[in-house]
């Protein structure tokens, strides 16, 4: 996809391998800062399809087969409008579909400000270890994290690796961090540039001033040991959102990537969110009939 600023955005699709399934709805999906819409990921987007939904990803820019400079997000704006550009895409061809928002991570504070935006056109939001806050044991130290503002605007390029790395205190199984790195385009930038870094702390800012607009049915879940994004932003986002339908889990045990986990709470945190999905494009698909 070329987006507005001419450059060249990876984007896939996945579908159930039958063509005689019915589906059941879109899953627009929004990786994470240190991921990409293939590998890792894709195995949650190829799930998706199973139960009978089109998944749709993008690589943000920046990462995976996407353009621009690794890594580096100095504003959100831009990435919003591609996430719109192609989700709009996708959903033209199937108009009389739910369609829903899935976020991981970064993935999670994007399709939130994808919402903010097209508030009338998403029929849910699946929130997975949401970039609603950064925790503070992920932070810069003070003074870093007063001075960042300023070593954005000088230095935007300079690494924050005083920071731990995001891949180690993401995936909890050892075998999980190394197959996330051995990707073909693995990421070098598991410490964000300084332009970044600082453009991730105003997003967290800005979720936190409008997560009370969210009004559609909402599911959180998040791991109680998540030392990348604190489970207890995610739990304000949940209590502020006005959603008349919302569900708040969070895993015990848990650290910042589900799919990162031993696989008893893979299968538990995954099996939530595919109910969940299940049984609010039912009651979509019902309420598009009775209106049509």
């Amino acid at each position: 996809m070329l987006n507005r600023h001419s450059m060249k955005i990876f984007t896939q699709t996945w579908r159930p391998a039958s063509p005689s399934v019915k589906l059941n709805g879109i899953v627009a999906m929004v990786h994470g800062y240190n991921s990409e819409s293939s590998w890792i990921f894709q195995l949650t987007a190829v799930a998706i399809a199973k139960l009978g939904f089109l998944a749709c990803a993008l690589d943000l820019p920046g990462h995976g087969h996407s353009q621009g400079p690794r890594g580096h997000i100095p504003t959100i704006g831009p990435v919003i409008d591609d996430c719109i550009q192609f989700f709009d895409s996708v959903r033209s061809a199937h108009g009389h579909l739910p369609a829903f928002l899935y976020g991981e991570s970064l993935g999670g504070a994007i399709a939130m400000l994808v919402y903010f935006k097209q508030k009338s056109k998403w029929d849910g939001l699946i929130l997975n270890g949401a970039m609603c806050g950064v925790s503070t044991k992920f932070k810069p130290p003070w003074p870093l994290e007063k001075l960042l503002p300023f070593v954005a605007c000088i230095t935007p390029n300079w690494r924050v690796t005083v920071t731990e790395s995001l891949v180690d205190r993401s995936y909890k199984e050892n075998w999980k961090k190394e197959l996330v790195r051995r990707s073909p385009r693995a990421q070098e930038f598991e410490h964000p540039p300084a332009s970044t870094a600082w453009e991730f702390l105003k997003v967290c800012e800005e979720i936190g001033r409008r997560c009370s607009e969210l009004e559609l049915p909402l599911l959180v879940l998040h791991g109680e040991e998540d030392s990348v994004c604190d489970s207890d932003s995610a739990e304000l986002v949940y209590a502020l959102a006005r959603s008349e339908d919302k569900t708040l889990e969070i895993l015990p045990g848990m650290w910042h990537q589900l799919i990162g986990e031993p696989q008893e709470t893979v299968e538990l945190g995954f099996g939530i969110i595919f109910s969940w999905l299940k049984d609010r494009a039912k009651r979509a698909s019902l309420a598009y009939s009775n209106n049509y």
